[in-house]
């Protein structure tokens, strides 16, 4: 009887497996992705945002929620295919506000013309009543908001242009860069019946800067800003300030460093300030560039420390704890866990839960041991958790089942791969995402996946996207190496520096050992090898195929080929001043010896090219050139624009699907091929 029960359980799971079919292209782009979680300050509620594609739209939709703790009842605010502007609960945490942009939806037939601004409104959502109330913003349009200490007022920064004039499409570059100055207003509101109603809003200070992450700090009385630039060429653009109310002349810049800050909290206790900062610096100085890292700044006395100075990877995100000290995500090589540090005295302590991504986390000081996140690994996707106790991290329970689609899917496995550097014996490890049922297969087919940045990584988690689409490459028979090379997040600060002066021979060289080794190990078929990455992912591959004629496809997203007109161009020049040690005519012979523009004649491997009409961060010149130069030289090419699409390809959700169909057909069409083009 055991033996026939014990039988039966074992053919209900493998028909239970076979009742699954492979992710397709269309179950994968059908993903939802989460781009927020906050407690309320009562700890009873959550408030999440959702973004899915919108097909029929040809945009994506945006929809909050509010999830109940105590009795698990989910409530959808709104949805609209405009985005919300910083979400935010009221002191009290009876109230949501936020800022939405309205559309009207044009006849054009150009996507990006489809859409054409409105009007902004403040929304106010009060969880008491369940109800949804506007108030229509006449001023300049909103960067960003901050409540006062009660529900009555917030702080309201417009931006606006400089020079309002009929020359003003014909200022000077720089002019025209640094065209915006920033206002701070008082709003403050009648509330009858849970319903307000603006009773006047006060101008407090205009300031000459572009503002982003906006706080209101009760025990000083002060209002504390990020400022930031559109072209990211100085890095003294990218410092935290503070104003005070008792004397609005008074604007304080709190930080003099060379890096970017980030990602602004206050402490429960109000006297200090918490962010993240990453340095950047001159090459002129003594400096390694460093992983993300969480600061704590003294208000009182402008003095700041480090948190997390014990952990050796990449600091993603974080929240302060209610009893003091923090709660950090770390980016430790492949996982992204949940840290503690009590005090800056404390040792860092890494909660034991599952192995993958932590994101969004959140804390409240009236559940103080109780934690809400977004969490996906390799074969998980993503959703939000609720735990009560973070002490029991491991049995947290999922909130949401956004992706539940995609667990009726053969996920394919995945699992993290190591090989040594033989000049340096250094260890470097990537992610092997396997072909369906064949991860005890040998002689399989290879495509090279390079993450962008070049400070990132790919890491244990599932996100279904345009940019990291493993699974799915992997679904279509492709065994998928996702290597962390020199210069990636997570492995410590060396680690990460170690590309600067070098940054694609340093890269392809951990590459190239990878694929070595896969093919000594038995596991890759040598004549079936493919590469492609997006933007430093596109510079890689770019680069490689100058070097190499082992690929049989290449797919090149938004790279460079002439890094000298790429500083030129694009919206982060400091960015090559710190990966080629200075500028074009300091280090004229690294330039021209790491672009590929000048060996682009040993290019033999059939090459599509994707990259969006209006990205400023990799001109898209450098797209155009590539394919030009290949096209002349014989060699199987086609180029993708993408119209209206910047660098992240974000406008329309047709593009990053189109963009990943035209590579798959791509890499089935050129990847099993032996014969090379000459």
């Amino acid at each position: 009887m055991i033996l026939i029960i014990s039988l039966s359980i074992i053919f209900c799971v493998g028909q239970s497996l076979q009742t699954k079919s492979n992710l397709t292209l269309d179950d994968f782009f059908n993903n939802t992705e989460f781009a927020s979680l906050s407690f309320s300050p009562t700890g009873q509620h959550l408030l999440y945002q959702t973004m899915r594609p919108a097909w029929n739209s040809n945009a994506y939709e945006y929809t909050l929620w509010v999830y109940n703790i105590d009795s698990y009842k989910k409530t959808s605010i709104i949805s609209t295919l405009g985005y919300f502007l910083s979400p935010r609960w009221s002191p009290s945490g009876n109230t949501i506000a936020f800022i939405h942009t309205e559309y009207l939806l044009s006849n054009s037939t150009d996507d990006h013309q489809r859409l054409s601004e409105k009007s902004y409104y403040i929304y106010f959502y009060s969880v008491l009543t369940e109800e949804l109330h506007t108030v229509e913003n006449t001023l300049e349009k909103p960067s960003t908001f901050a409540w006062s200490d009660q529900d009555s007022s917030l702080f309201l920064v417009t931006s606006t242009s400089r020079f309002v004039n009929n020359d003003e499409d014909i200022l000077p570059y720089r002019e025209r860069i640094n065209n915006h100055i920033s206002t701070i207003h008082r709003l403050d509101f009648d509330w009858t019946n849970d319903r307000p109603s603006l009773r006047q809003f006060t101008p407090i200070i205009t300031i000459p800067l572009r503002l982003s992450d906006f706080l209101y700090v009760p025990l000083e009385q002060k209002l504390i800003f990020l400022s930031t630039s559109p072209l990211i060429d100085d890095l003294n653009s990218f410092e935290i300030y503070s104003i005070d109310l008792r004397n609005q002349s008074l604007l304080t810049r709190l930080t003099h460093n060379q890096g970017f800050e980030i990602g602004l909290q206050l402490s429960p206790s109000g006297n200090h300030l918490l962010f993240r900062n990453y340095t950047r610096r001159s090459s002129r100085t003594i400096f390694h560039d460093t992983q993300r890292r969480l600061y704590s700044l003294d208000l009182a006395n402008g003095h700041t420390e480090r948190y997390g100075s014990d952990f050796l990877g990449n600091i993603v995100g974080y929240v302060p704890k209610s009893d003091g000290g923090v709660y950090f995500l770390g980016q430790h090589k492949t996982n992204v866990g949940i840290y503690t540090q009590q005090s800056l005295e404390d040792t860092t302590v890494h909660h034991l839960g599952w192995e993958g991504t932590y994101e969004h986390i959140s804390s409240s000081i009236n559940r103080p041991q109780a934690i809400a996140f977004a969490y996906s690994s390799f074969d998980r996707p993503k959703e939000i958790y609720y735990v009560d106790d973070i002490k029991q991290l491991q049995f947290a329970k999922a909130i949401t089942n956004e992706n539940q689609h995609l667990t009726e899917r053969i996920i394919p496995k995945a699992t993290v791969y190591q090989w040594k550097d033989e000049v340096s014996n250094e260890t470097i490890e990537g992610i092997l995402h396997y072909p369906p049922g064949k991860d005890q297969e040998d002689n399989l087919p290879l495509f090279v996946l390079m993450h962008g940045g070049p400070y990132d990584a790919s890491v244990n988690s599932f996100f279904a996207g345009w940019y990291t689409w493993a699974p799915l490459a992997a679904a279509h028979g492709w065994l998928v190496l996702e290597p962390n090379f020199r210069g990636s997040s997570g492995y410590g600060d060396e680690f990460l520096d170690e590309i600067r002066r070098q940054p694609l021979t340093r890269s392809t060289r951990d590459i190239i050992s990878g694929v070595d080794q896969l093919i000594k190990d038995g596991i890759v078929d040598s004549n079936r090898l493919t590469i492609g990455g997006y933007s430093y992912g596109g510079f890689l591959t770019n680069w490689i195929i100058t070097q190499t004629d082992r690929f049989n496809a290449a797919l090149s997203g938004s790279g460079s080929i002439d890094h000298t007109s790429s500083w030129g161009t694009m919206d982060l020049p400091v960015l090559f001043h710190h990966l080629f040690g200075g500028y074009p005519w300091d280090e004229s012979h690294i330039y021209q010896t790491q672009s590929p523009i000048f060996q682009l004649d040993r290019i033999r491997t059939p090459t599509l090219i994707v990259t969006g009409e209006k990205d400023i961060r990799v001109d898209p010149a450098q797209s155009y050139m590539l394919e030009r130069s290949l096209h002349y030289l014989g060699v199987p090419v086609n180029l993708i624009v993408f119209p209206g699409e910047g660098h992240e390809l974000s406008v329309n959700p047709w593009h990053g699907k189109i963009k990943v169909r035209e590579e798959l057909k791509w890499l089935q069409k050129y990847g099993h091929r032996t014969a090379k083009f000459y």
